[in-house]
């Protein structure tokens, strides 16, 4: 590499992953001031004329997808010593196969989830290629403009045309995400062989497993006791060992697994902790405050600052939302952990509203807990009625956390986010819940997270 510091006008900032064929870097255009993915071919390859093309190819059918559920190429280059590298969008919220470091997930966001990545195949189908080798580590989650989750596919080092694909092809794919057709050489795919993959992804997901060999796959329902007949037989006739018996299309599959999560039975299926009803929480706030108090501030001033009864939380939400305040405490209990009296506020334009999901209300609440993990608590909370919009990862100088969005609430349409809080230092506690409830406009969950702090 010509540099230690730079590809071309991109300043790199730390190594990505390292593949086969290459290595992956996070860099930032200084131009554009936005964060990039570069790859690189790897040194040991760059005699290889074959690998070379292939490297490209992947390039070239990154932008053909054209797609915003697929990974997009914004730039191509060559080193100095001739080897080429490709520039990407960064996706921040790193990949499927980080979110299993913490088990299998919630039903609905591993159906979802799956669902939007078979979105992701489908646009690739459309654009006349197979992907070959989609696997949880190929699943990228980002964050788009307005705060929502994005899930991309990338890696398409094993992709080909579908034209191509038809005739003689080499054995490829991971075991475990690989239909059997792909392990014959010549015996030619088409895009049922990405819905095996997919299958795979969302076994992995629901169960925590990667499914065994095409044939001897293990009902996901043994190994996740409760989980509905209906999320059993979509997940395994996408797993058929005969390619007949799939679903026909990615497409055909992301639609049945929207519709599973979408319905009620999917978010009672068993976790590793106990799902709560989204009222119980904020009923709980509320019964524990008996001050209400009105916030009163000139509208224009750019956020309320407000702070529970104890001093040791304060929050900021827009002025319009900060009309009333209760600020004596909340019972942990209400999802799951040890009982008690804990500090916490719950500030909104509208309190009589905030213990129904379905009333419009503009609200903050922040519940701190030095006892429990909130972080497992807050990932098995559920809003039954309200889509699923899935989870990402937050970051900011004070706190590291999980944020878990729904959309379309019943009533008034309105969001949730859910999050749960460590110290940014890694201390492990105290531990903070933040709910916000939004009834239109552009979502304010980043700028209040911002803003929450504890004293100790």
């Amino acid at each position: 590499m010509h540099s230690a510091e730079r590809i071309g006008r991109y300043r790199l900032e730390r190594r990505l992953g390292s593949g086969a064929f290459g290595t992956v870097w996070l860099a930032h255009d200084d131009e554009l001031d936005a964060p990039v993915a570069v790859k690189v071919l790897a040194d040991n390859w760059s005699e290889r004329l074959d690998v070379r093309e292939r490297f490209l190819s992947e390039a070239r059918m990154l932008r053909r997808a054209g797609s915003n559920r697929v990974v997009q190429v914004y730039d191509i280059g060559e080193l100095p010593d001739g080897r080429p590298y490709f520039v990407m969008e960064y996706a921040d919220g790193g990949t499927l196969d980080d979110l299993l470091a913490d088990g299998p997930l919630p039903v609905p966001e591993a159906l979802r989830l799956t669902a939007l990545a078979a979105l992701g195949a489908a646009a690739l189908h459309e654009a006349g290629i197979v992907h070959r080798d989609i696997k949880p580590s190929n699943v990228l989650l980002g964050t788009g403009p307005d705060g929502a989750r994005r899930v991309l596919l990338a890696d398409l080092g094993l992709a080909k045309s579908l034209a191509q694909a038809s005739g003689l092809t080499q054995a490829a794919g991971s075991d475990g995400y690989r239909p059997p057709e792909q392990t014959v050489p010549g015996a030619g795919i088409d895009e049922r062989a990405d819905v095996y993959g997919l299958g795979a992804v969302g076994y992995h997901l629901v169960t925590g497993q990667v499914p065994g060999p095409p044939g001897r796959v293990v009902r996901p329902d043994r190994l996740r006791p409760g989980l509905h007949p209906g999320v059993r037989r979509a997940l395994l006739r996408a797993l058929r060992p005969d390619r007949e018996r799939r679903w026909p299309g990615a497409r055909a599959f992301a639609q049945e697994l929207e519709r599973l999560a979408s319905a009620s039975y999917a978010g009672r299926s068993r976790h590793r902790t106990k799902a709560v009803a989204p009222a119980a929480v904020v009923v709980a706030v509320v019964a524990a405050g008996v001050t209400t108090l009105l916030v009163d501030r000139p509208p224009g001033a750019g956020g309320v600052q407000v702070e529970d009864g104890t001093g040791r939380i304060t929050a900021e939400v827009p002025d319009g939302w900060g009309r009333q305040l209760r600020d004596s405490g909340w019972d942990p209990a209400a999802i799951g952990l040890p009982a008690g009296r804990e500090p916490g506020l719950v500030v909104a334009d509208e309190l009589a509203n905030w213990p129904d999901l379905t009333g419009a209300v503009n609200g903050v609440f922040v519940g701190l807990s030095e006892h429990g993990d909130v972080t497992a608590r807050v990932n098995a909370v559920t809003h039954p009625g309200c889509r699923y919009e899935g989870a990402r990862a937050y970051s900011s100088a004070a706190w590291h956390g999980r944020i878990r969005g729904w959309s379309s609430c019943p009533g008034d349409g309105g969001s949730v986010t859910d999050t749960a809080l460590t110290p940014a230092d890694g201390g492990g506690q105290p531990q903070v819940y933040v709910q916000i409830r939004q009834h239109g406009g552009a979502s304010v969950t980043g700028r209040v997270l911002e803003a929450v702090r504890v004293r100790n």
